[in-house]
């Protein structure tokens, strides 16, 4: 691919496309240069691996911000994006595209679909969601996530069989693991049904596992959250997915972040916005009031004849950048309060103010109905 190749024309989409319409582009992408759908054409198969090569930095919300700042420069000499082997590694990374398509545990005759017999393979990639609070977007912090996943069974060493005891080879598949029909332009893999996609039947099974070569295992990791992250942000940890098969190296876990709302503060970008009540002789003269901030109260100047609606600013106290330049600003919204009553003192102060003003104003009722 040329180095001026810009990704985002590649899966025709916007610079400012949501993360759903890039990965639909792809999977668009995808389906047309399946290279099942264009067998033998060095064209297809190109493209397809363009596509795979800018879903893999625009789908990724880390390697894109990178790219927009920095283009492919931010990924030469090992610096992001891996790229990809041959197709059969295209497969294996993004099986989840893949499995949407052909139902899962299908990859088109390709990839995680394949029988597990073949030798070591990755596990599959997982993905926890984490809330968090605005106020832990401000310093970031530290999370201990805790959950379930599959690993190899360490008693048969993923075989599913007892130790030293034989294993024959599935009649049904023949030792693939999957059994293969064709469906117009796609030759469609299904998981084997006799040996569940293993390519061997167990005479004598592991009782660690029941035979099936993995278990259920708990675990819990502590997570760094970095300030400035935002909801959908993703955060990657390599080799903390599902455990891999017969030696194969683990998936990774993608930690996706959802921020709770705020009932005193929106954000809008690096940006915060409250709201906040004057009186009227504050909005008139002017005033240095308190106000409540995520970090504590803060004191901020009410300038002269402000009026409901205005905005005072506090700078670099809003969201700090992910990318480290700096902070947003916090900014109050002014609801101007007037009175409903005024006192008698007041009232004579005020009538005497719009008297010498030359203001018209209503005269005070007298009477009984005053």
């Amino acid at each position: 691919m040329k180095l001026d190749t810009d990704l985002y024309e590649v899966l025709g989409v916007a610079k400012d496309a949501d993360q759903d319409v890039i990965k639909k582009a792809y999977r668009k992408m995808a389906m047309q240069f399946h290279p099942d759908k264009n067998p033998g054409s060095k064209e297809a198969e190109e493209k397809f691996k363009v596509a795979a090569y800018a879903y893999e930095i625009l789908g990724e919300p880390e390697k894109r911000a990178k790219y927009d700042r920095f283009g492919h420069a931010a990924f030469n000499q090992g610096a992001g994006a891996r790229g990809f082997q041959d197709v059969d590694d295209i497969f294996s990374s993004f099986s989840d595209i893949f499995g949407d398509f052909f139902g899962g545990g299908m990859g088109g005759g390709r990839g995680r679909g394949r029988g597990r017999s073949s030798g070591p393979s990755r596990g599959s990639d997982l993905r926890y969601i984490c809330e968090i609070q605005l106020k832990d977007v401000i310093s970031g912090l530290e999370r201990e996530i805790e959950f379930e996943t599959d690993e190899s069974c360490s008693t048969c060493e993923g075989t599913g069989a007892v130790k030293d005891s034989e294993v024959d080879t599935c009649k049904t598949c023949g030792g693939a693991g999957q059994v293969v029909t064709s469906q117009g332009f796609f030759s469609v893999a299904a998981t084997c049904p006799s040996c569940r996609g293993q390519g061997k039947v167990v005479r004598n099974p592991c009782k660690a596992c029941q035979g099936k070569g993995r278990t259920r295992q708990g675990r819990k990791i502590r997570v760094n959250v970095p300030a400035g992250v935002d909801s959908g942000t993703q955060l990657r940890v390599s080799g903390e997915g599902e455990g891999g098969f017969k030696g194969g190296p683990a998936g990774d876990l993608y930690v996706e972040i959802r921020v709770r709302d705020d009932e005193r503060f929106e954000r809008h970008g690096l940006d915060l916005l409250g709201k906040v009540q004057i009186t009227y002789l504050q909005a008139i003269l002017g005033s240095e009031i308190e106000v409540e901030s995520l970090g504590g109260q803060v004191k901020i100047a009410v300038p002269p004849g402000t009026h409901s609606g205005s905005r005072l600013r506090i700078e670099q106290m809003g969201v700090p950048s992910l990318r480290g330049n700096g902070r947003g600003s916090l900014y109050y919204e002014v609801d101007v309060e007037l009175p409903k009553k005024l006192g008698k003192e007041e009232e004579r102060l005020l009538r005497e103010i719009a008297t010498s003003k030359g203001e018209s104003v209503l005269e005070p009722k007298k009477g009984f109905f005053r």
